[in-house]
């Protein structure tokens, strides 16, 4: 069982808790309106008044609520939230840029302040633990914005960071931005040459051994690097308080994380590398910076950005500015734009997503609106049909925006592979998302629409051509399972990769298996052995892109059951037993962040609903509906405060990479458990116990 994901590795209540979602520059940039829409809702289900709450009513009040949030052309889209290092990073890049705006800046820096935690500093994620590279930057970017360090919060703040080793113990990607403020010297980083654009595909280290996500933040980054790029910090604003050491006097910045042996020559092999650079070729050096541009410009991806995520879009722009590209160049008004595009303004706050989230959140949302009409029941004749209206607009936008014409980076190594997928973001055509495309296709085929045909026949040749030698999926890429690369200087994060997942598996599973793929079919078998062998001593999986094996073990519950494995099979028996010793005593579940560490494995902070509600899918998967720990769970969602049609939820409920950066999807609390109640109300109510569906 290779567990490498594991083994290399809210916020205050007035503002997290709070589903209201105001203007975001993000509905600017794709269309004129704002896509982030209004949620507020003035109904709402106290604990105390939860007792003798009709579920059809809970249901109908939660499924009109979701309808209204629905765009007009068809989809939904909820706030992504990350840590304060986005946010942070955002001031950063506007001080690199000389492009400051102080108002929003002013704004950001409310939200940063909130994060702060009672240790000082900021976590990863709502009532975490201490981060140094999220403390340090969130530092530095209040001291940008103005914040005086003899304010007491920037006071407790610099002492949780100098009691902690100061600001050299920050990890790689927080020392390249020093460095580029001229905070450390260029020796604090690992050294990354943009020459490694142009090694060849036989070399140890190469673009597309490593992650989609990796791919598209590096290659702008080793251009930063090997022109040691230089912010223009107008106000001159550093952090030298934030050393322990004088940071030119600091020999210790480099560390083996892995504590492998690998990592230890790998060590060397960086210093050693260090001491040849004054001799590579300068012309060596311009070939592979046009080659790296030639990646951006190809992959530029409008106002979405490239790879449509926060980190690479901002690497572009800096590229863009230390090569000398004008401000009006259209390349760098497109970066320009989908940077800001990212910002969610909130009256007296702002804050910066990592991306956006529309394919996902409208796949979700539209399988929990199919849940509640798919018997018909506790709802007019009239309300169904709204919202099999409002799932039909939502299957046309999604069929819009399958990636039909270009052949994305995958091609490297599956050259032969029509595409077929759906992206995560509005756009972003070179990296389609299996785990998006086996949802959509869910959402396709149990629409039961002729017009759904072809996208979901193309999707599922798309993915069976990208399942992995050994059964499962990854996200993104098909083998990506180069763990040397983990013990490179670089990848302290630990995130370089991009192997298959149970997760992601599971989804693909169990959408192949609803479109007719039968269990003896060798991609279904293959994919059902790897499901079993990942499976944990202890019944559960483990979930790499949710919180965390609560997730795991509901994706492969429902991927055996999709198949008709048997309920009282021993791995099916096993999981049912794990999942009913994890309930609450409020009979909710919940599971920390924390769970990625191997030394915090059965964290619990509190129920949520949306654990609450992968759990109760899990276990209706596995025949449990009828079971006492189901009519518990549904109970305490029944129970559970919520704003009409979303349940309060403070705690982060997903994860980009365990242990380095977690998410909060904001539309979680309302697509779960309005999905959880309704299967419960079709199963026992029904005249079959089984969950028909994938998913």
């Amino acid at each position: 069982m290779n567990h490498s994901l594991r083994n290399t590795p809210f916020i205050d209540e007035t503002l997290s808790s709070s589903p209201f979602l105001s203007q975001s520059v993000a509905g600017s940039a794709h269309g004129g309106t704002s896509h982030l829409r209004d949620v507020s809702a003035p109904s709402s289900v106290a604990a105390d008044d939860a007792e003798g709450v009709d579920l059809d009513a809970v249901i109908d009040e939660a499924a009109g609520w979701l309808r209204d949030r629905q765009d007009g052309d068809g989809h939904w889209i909820f706030e992504l939230e990350a840590d304060a290092t986005i946010p942070a990073e955002f001031i950063l890049l506007n001080h690199f840029l000389d492009e400051i705006d102080d108002d929003l800046e002013r704004k950001i820096a409310v939200y940063l302040r909130r994060l702060q935690g009672p240790h000082g500093g900021w976590p990863l994620f709502h009532d975490g633990d201490f981060d140094m590279s999220a403390s340090v930057k969130a530092y530095y970017a209040l001291k940008l914005t103005g914040d005086d360090p003899d304010a007491p919060h920037m006071v407790r703040a610099r002492e949780a960071i100098l009691e902690r080793g100061g600001a050299a113990k920050s990890n790689v990607f927080t020392r390249y931005t020093l460095a580029m403020f001229g905070q450390v010297p260029w020796r604090a980083c690992p050294v990354a040459r943009v020459e490694a654009v142009l090694l060849p595909r036989w070399f140890p280290f190469h673009m597309n051994k490593v992650s989609y996500w990796s791919r598209t933040v590096m290659v702008p980054l080793f251009v930063l690097y090997s022109r040691r790029a230089r912010a223009e910090n107008p106000r001159g604003i550093g952090i030298p308080e934030l050393f322990v050491t004088p940071p030119e006097k600091e020999r210790k910045y480099h560390s083996n994380p892995t504590g492998h042996w690998m990592g230890e020559a790998l060590l060397k092999i960086d210093a050693v590398a260090r001491l040849f650079e004054p001799l590579f070729p300068a012309a060596v050096e311009q070939r592979a910076t046009e080659k790296a541009l030639s990646f951006v410009e190809e992959r530029l991806n409008g106002v979405d950005g490239l790879g449509g995520i926060y980190p690479a879009i901002a690497n572009c722009l800096m590229v863009y500015h230390i090569l000398g590209y004008p401000k009006d160049h259209p390349s760098v008004v497109l970066a320009r734009k989908a940077v800001d595009g990212l910002v969610v303004h909130k009256g007296d706050h702002a804050y910066v997503q990592p991306c956006l989230s529309p394919v996902w959140d409208t796949g979700l949302a539209s399988l929990a609106m199919q849940e509640t009409s798919a018997l018909g029941l506790g709802a007019d004749r009239r309300t169904t049909a709204e919202r099999d209206a409002a799932v039909s607009n939502a299957c046309a936008w999604l069929r819009d925006r399958q990636i039909l014409d270009t052949v994305g980076d995958y091609k490297e190594w599956k050259p032969d592979v029509r595409p077929g997928g759906w992206a995560f973001q509005y756009n972003n055509a070179h990296f389609p998302d299996v785990d998006d495309t086996a949802v959509v296709g869910i959402l396709l085929d149990r629409a039961r629409d002729p017009a759904n045909k072809e996208a979901i026949s193309r999707a599922a040749e798309w993915i069976i051509g990208l399942q992995s030698k050994n059964g499962g999926w990854g996200a993104f890429d098909a083998d990506n399972e180069y763990y040397v690369l983990n013990h490179i200087p670089f990848a302290d994060h630990g995130a370089l990769l991009d192997p298959p997942t149970v997760d992601v598996t599971a989804r693909c599973v169990g959408f192949l298996a609803q479109v007719g793929y039968d269990r003896d079919h060798p991609v279904i078998a293959r994919a059902l052995d790897y499901l079993r062998k990942e499976q944990e001593p202890d019944g559960s999986w483990f979930g790499r892109w949710g919180t965390n094996y609560i997730y795991g073990t509901w994706s492969a519950l429902a991927a055996f059951n999709a198949v008709g494995e048997d309920p009282q099979a021993p791995h099916i028996r096993a999981a049912v037993a794990w999942l009913h010793r994890r309930q609450q005593a409020d009979g909710g579940w919940g599971e920390g962040c924390e769970s990625y560490w191997p030394d915090k494995r059965d964290f619990v902070k509190a129920s949520t609903p949306s654990q609450t509600s992968w759990a109760l899918l899990g276990l209706m998967a596995a025949g449990e509906v009828e079971s006492d720990a189901v009519r518990r769970g549904i109970e305490y969602l029944m129970a559970a405060p919520r704003q009409g049609g979303r349940w309060n939820e403070e705690l982060y409920n997903a994860v980009g990479f365990p242990r380095i950066f977690y998410l909060k999807y904001h539309g979680y609390p309302a697509f779960f458990p309005l999905w959880a109640l309704s299967r419960y109300r079709n199963l026992t109510r029904g005249n079959s116990k089984r969950v028909q569906w994938g998913l």
